[in-house]
């Protein structure tokens, strides 16, 4: 808005003019404010993203295998040797057992689920097992050891202790492999899965088909001997 005014008493005329607008406001103060939302949001994002990471870190943290090797010295100077991957996070052991024919054979431990899967090599089939008291105080031992960094362990066949263990496979009993876990899923991808449950024995009327010997670090191993139930 312009304002005029004009002096005539002593001189010439003489006119001027102001100029009475407002100053226009600059834009910059916006920029900077929006500007600066802006960082304090990505700011917010960056540690929200941190939190869940973390979260998911801590929710399923990540293996850390370790191999532990057990061998025992029987007395006819014959060497039974056993690898242990063992995977502590997860609670699963995985025995591969090489037996005197030189066929190496999988027994896995799942302590989470309670379970064990018998892979031998000479079959197409795994079976599982319910893991009983006895089962849950081998694999420990094997578990604590492992937690000390111990990746070999020799055991003397004069102060080991045999157990023969007799597995009845329910042969009509499959198992469908997506109901179980990541672990057995892969040990069992490529074959049939069976019931078993522990028994007396065979009896005179049933042949036993083959055994896995297996080997603990508290002087105790089990030998799993497998027969067929009728259907």
């Amino acid at each position: 808005m312009k304002g005029c005014w004009s002096r005539s008493a002593a001189g010439p005329r003489d006119t001027q003019c102001s100029d009475r607008s407002p100053a226009l406001q600059s834009p910059f103060p916006h920029r900077t404010l929006w500007g600066s939302v802006g960082v304090v949001l990505l700011l917010l994002a960056i540690a929200v993203s941190a939190m869940v990471l973390l979260g998911v870190k801590r929710k399923h943290p990540q293996s850390v295998l370790q191999v532990v090797r057990v061998t025992l010295e029987e007395q006819s100077g014959v060497l039974l040797n056993h690898s242990a991957l063992v995977d502590r996070c997860h609670e699963v052991v995985t025995y591969y057992v090489t037996s005197h024919t030189n066929l190496t054979s999988a027994v896995l431990f799942d302590m989470k689920n309670g379970l064990i899967c018998y892979k031998p090599e000479s079959r197409d089939a795994c079976f599982l097992q319910k893991m009983e008291t006895s089962d849950f105080e081998n694999v420990h031992t094997l578990l604590n050891m492992s937690q000390h960094k111990v990746n070999h362990f020799w055991l003397p066949g004069n102060k080991t202790r045999w157990q023969t263990e007799f597995l009845g496979v329910l042969g009509g009993s499959g198992v469908d492999a997506m109901t179980l876990e990541e672990p057995l899923q892969a040990l069992c991808q490529h074959g049939p899965i069976y019931w078993a449950r522990r028994a007396d024995g065979p009896g005179k009327q049933r042949l036993i088909y083959f055994c896995i010997d297996i080997c603990f670090p508290s002087n105790v191993c089990v030998s799993v001997c497998f027969y067929y139930l009728p259907e």
